[in-house]
């Protein structure tokens, strides 16, 4: 198994324009996602009834700080991702944690003739699944950044996947999830690679994240192809109030 390290120490490639990925909230949403986002030069987010991400430009620049209190407002929540620096005065981290992020380079994916196309109407299913598997934060809206594929069984949605950030020239997989009593049939790789196909038809390189805890998930990812980079974390912040 590729490990961290090692994925560290050998990178070359497409990597060369991956530092987008660095700071990937803010790539998607002052590139792909320009048109859904709220804020300013500085301070951006989704709306909250899309995705809760937020982002700043540059973290080390007080003003990107002070733009995103104002775009929140007092005592608003906005998840970050990436973040290097101590939070400034007044903002509390109220939850976190660390992630992993893997890359698909080598990953073409697959399509899948049973993969059915999700969109608004499917959402009631979707929020349903979500809630029953927690793969992380799922909108309402959430299928409006980018397309999301399933699998029914006897009508009911039974596993997902689809695209969510979308920084220059990457698309994240997200919300890969399955049914607990449709485990173990190898659904969630088959959406991966499926949505894998449609980013490389798009022109882009598809990645994805993983809670570090979830060692499973990695190991699956892993086998499909992709490698680990980076560990980002993950933090609800929680603005001065």
């Amino acid at each position: 198994m590729t490990t961290l390290d090692d994925a560290t120490s050998t990178r070359s490639g497409h990597d060369a324009d991956a530092d987008v990925l660095a700071n990937p909230a803010w790539s998607s949403l002052s590139g792909a996602h320009a048109h859904l986002a709220e804020g300013s030069d500085r301070a951006r987010r989704y709306p909250v009834s899309i995705s809760p991400f937020a982002a700043i430009s540059d973290e080390h620049d007080p003003r990107a700080w002070t733009e995103l209190a104002e775009l929140v407002g007092p005592g608003g929540l906005a998840v970050l991702t990436g973040r290097q620096t101590a939070v400034p005065g007044g903002w509390t981290v109220v939850e976190g944690g660390s992630g992993v992020q893997l890359l698909g380079e080598s990953v073409q994916g697959a399509t899948d003739p049973e993969a059915l196309g999700l969109g608004r109407d499917d959402v009631p299913d979707m929020l349903h699944l979500v809630e029953r598997t927690k793969p992380g934060p799922f909108m309402p809206r959430t299928v409006e950044l980018g397309g999301y594929l399933g699998f029914r069984r006897e009508g009911a949605l039974v596993a997902m996947a689809g695209r969510r950030l979308h920084p220059a020239g990457w698309v994240e997989i997200s919300a890969v999830c399955t049914d607990p009593e449709h485990a173990g049939q190898g659904l969630a790789s088959r959406l991966v690679l499926a949505v894998a196909a449609q980013v490389r038809a798009d022109g882009d390189v598809p990645f994805l994240h993983a809670s570090e805890t979830n060692v499973g998930a990695i190991r699956v990812y892993e086998r499909l192809g992709f490698r680990p980079a980076r560990r980002p974390r993950f933090e609800l912040l929680r603005a001065p109030v």
